[in-house]
Formats: structure tokens, sequence, C-alpha cells
């Protein structure tokens, strides 16, 4: 609203006419539409409440970040409309809070709220019958706040008592997702890093000893021959549960350091839909124990993809690996391919007992894992070869309701955006 617009209302309030009150009703109208605009416009959420904590004001940006329409929000309560918000933490100190959030629905994302009580305030002269004016300060309690010249001139002579009452709050949203993923991603980075020198000491401390308990083990078989039947027996397999102990070891140091050990995938033009079915066959026999059923909708015209062969399907094996093992028994899994503008999408949806917001937040972190005998591995080595192939990966579910996996590839190396005739501009001087 205009610089004074409001003080001069207010000091000619007793000289307006009942002509006049039309006019400046429009005026009104048209400052408030004018406002609206401009917080429409910026980038930022706003949600304005009253004291029992009602939307009285909300804009776009606002709506778009929790997934609310304006026209039903109005006049609801803001914690009753957002559920998981702690309106009582924000708004227990009386003053201005600055709070991060992580918001699931309509998108994830991390925002941070800033959160300040409006103020009414109220300064009256001391003497009875004296007049009265105040106005809504955001944050400060009406401290420095200039008096309106009507005011002043109205009470220069008598003694003020201000008074200052919390009539709202103003909460301020701010997407911080970028900064909070780029922070993250360097913290993983440093991670990754520091367990690859730990790798190059793993493959030397167990690796070389794993060889050498291979071979003692072979020797030990041979000598176990030479023995009576009684003893042979016993001795065998104590041997088979040595060798079985020391295959674990060596497959938990292999997965390990195929984890985290950077690979140059050698790329060739493949069919992603051939590499779908084989790896869905290598797992038929076990999709038949288990009487789970595999739905595979492949698309036929998809492009040959630039992949390294065997890292795609060491990624879809232990996709389909982590989907049966969640499912159990009599499950159904759906593999789907389909064509973006740019990728080849591979899509994996199980009917299993799906993952609760916090455990989804960790499937990356190295040895997380929701399974008693699981490595904590397996999604980690999904997530590396498909990013060296420039592809994206992302998950979705919820507790109870199965999960989603979907695999992006790209197709098209997309270096620079040709722009139509009618974008383009003349930069050439004038003659």
């Amino acid at each position: 609203m205009k610089a004074g617009f409001l003080e001069k209302l207010i000091e000619r309030l007793g000289r307006i006419g009942p002509e006049d009150v039309q006019n400046y009703f429009l005026r009104l109208a048209q400052e408030k539409g004018f406002l609206e605009t401009v917080f429409n416009a910026i980038q930022e959420g706003i949600i304005v409440t009253d004291s029992k904590r009602r939307i009285t004001y909300l804009n776009d940006a606002a709506c778009g970040v929790f997934g609310l329409e304006a026209g039903e929000a109005i006049g609801k309560r803001l914690d009753e409309r957002i559920r998981g918000l702690d309106w009582e933490s924000l708004t227990r100190s009386g003053g201005p809070v600055s709070h991060d959030m992580e918001i699931f629905y309509p998108q994830n994302r991390f925002i941070n709220s800033y959160v300040v009580p409006l103020v009414m305030e109220q300064r009256e002269p001391a003497v009875a019958g004296g007049g009265d004016s105040g106005g809504i300060v955001a944050g400060n309690h009406g401290r420095g706040r200039p008096r309106s010249s009507a005011f002043a001139r109205a009470t220069a002579d008598k003694p003020i008592r201000a008074t200052a009452e919390e009539v709202g709050h103003v909460m301020i949203l701010r997407d911080i997702t970028e900064s909070r993923r780029t922070a993250q991603q360097t913290i993983e980075s440093e991670r990754l890093n520091a367990l690859r020198l730990l790798a190059a000491g793993v493959a030397h401390e167990i690796g070389n000893p794993l060889n050498s308990l291979h071979i003692h083990l072979k020797l030990m078989e041979r000598s176990v021959q030479k023995l009576h039947d009684g003893e042979k027996a016993e001795l065998e397999q104590s041997i088979d549960v040595a060798r079985s102990e020391v295959n674990r070891l060596d497959s938990i140091v292999t997965q390990f350091l195929k984890a985290i050990r950077p690979s140059r995938p050698q790329l060739r033009p493949e069919n992603v839909n051939t590499i779908v079915e084989e790896s869905v066959r290598f797992f038929a026999p076990e999709l038949q124990d288990r009487e789970i059923v595999v739905e595979q909708e492949l698309r036929s015209d998809l492009p040959l993809l630039q992949l390294d062969r065997d890292q795609m399907k060491q990624a879809f094996y232990n996709v389909i690996k982590n989907s049966v093992e969640a499912m159990h028994r009599h499950g159904t899994l759906r593999i789907r391919t389909d064509l973006a503008d740019t990728h080849v999408i591979v899509r994996f949806v199980d009917t299993g007992g799906g993952m609760s917001a916090e455990n989804l937040s960790r499937v990356f972190e190295p040895y997380f894992t929701t399974k008693a005998s699981g490595s904590g591995l397996g999604l980690l080595i999904v997530r590396r070869i498909v990013r060296e192939h420039g592809g994206e990966l992302s998950i979705e579910s919820s507790q109870g309701e199965g999960l989603t996996l979907t695999i992006r590839l790209p197709f098209i190396d997309k270096r620079i955006r040709m722009l139509e005739a009618g974008e383009a501009r003349d930069h050439r001087p004038e003659a």
C-alpha cells in the first residue's frame, strides 16, 4: 500500500462524508489487489494466521509448498491443514523462530520456516476519556514504531500508556532443497572417499587370507579322503561349514568393493528390454518357489542405449532381489519400460511391505538395511551404476503399500538447446 495512505485516511475520518466512503473502499480494494499480486509473485511462501491459528491469508507459493487450495484453507487451523506441523514449538517463545522441516507431499523437499508474531500495538492517553490509536507490528512488539501524525497531535500534551496484544503470526517459507542436497552430496562424497581408502586395506588384509584359507581347505579335503568312513564324515562336515563361511566372507568383501570402487562402464549399444528379460529369467526358480508373479510391460520401440551390459544386469539383479525378498510369498512384481523425451524409463513396482518415510531417507547410506541378513550395499551399487551411465534413480514408498523404484537412462545427450526463430535476439549493431 502506498506510503501514508492509511495515515491520511485515519486523519480524515472525522471529515469524510457519505459520498466519499465508496471511493475510499474502492481505493482500499485496489491497494489490496495490488498487494496480493505482489505477494503471489514472491517465490517465498507466506502464511498469515490469527490468534486462534486460523489461516487468514496465504500466497500461491505457500499453496504450492504444502499442496493447499487457498479457498479451502482460509479460515481453517494451520496445524490441522498441515499434518505433522508442531505449531506449539514454533510459537512458544513469543518471538521470531527459524526452523527447518522436511515435506513429503506434494513433493519431497526441505523448507526453512521463519515464524514471527503479529502484535497489535495500542497507545492511549493515561487520562480517562482520551483517544487511542494502534497498529499491527510484526515481530518487535511495536518498539521504535513511529506514531501517526493525527495521534501525535491529539496526545501531545498527555502522557502515553502503551499496550500490546498478540493477534496472530506470519510464516515465511523458503525452499532450501538444493542447498540441503548439495551439502548431503558433499558429505556423501567425503564418506565414499574414506570408504575407498578403506577398500584398499580390506582387499589386502582380508582378501589374501581368504584365498589362503581356500587353498588349505582343499588340502584338508585331500587328506580327509585317506581316513576311515566314520572319521571322514565328521571332518567333511566341518570343512563344508568352514568353506561356507569363507565363501560368505568373500561375498561380503566382493560386494563392498563393487559398491565403492569407481569403475568405468564399457558402453555398447544395448536393448534394455533384453537385459530386463534376462534378469527376470535368472530369478525364475526362486520366483516360482515363492509363487511370485512377474508382469512385464516392455515397450517395443525403445531406442538402443549406450550401456555396460554386465553392470546394468547387476543393477537389475539387485532391484529384483530386493523386491522378491520384500514380498516373501504370493506377491506381484510389475516391470515396465517406457520412453520420455530424452530418457528410457525402467520402473519396478512390488507389492511388498513398503518402507517408512524415515527408512526411505536412509536407503542409500552404506550398510543401512531393514533385512536381518542384508548387507546394506545393494541399492548403493544400483545408484552408482545408474549414475555412471548418466542416469537417475528415484524411490517412492509408503509403509504397507509396496515400493516403486524408477531408473531413468538417457538416450539423447543434450548439450545445447536450439532456440525457435521467435526466441532469437538480433544483437547486430544498427547501421
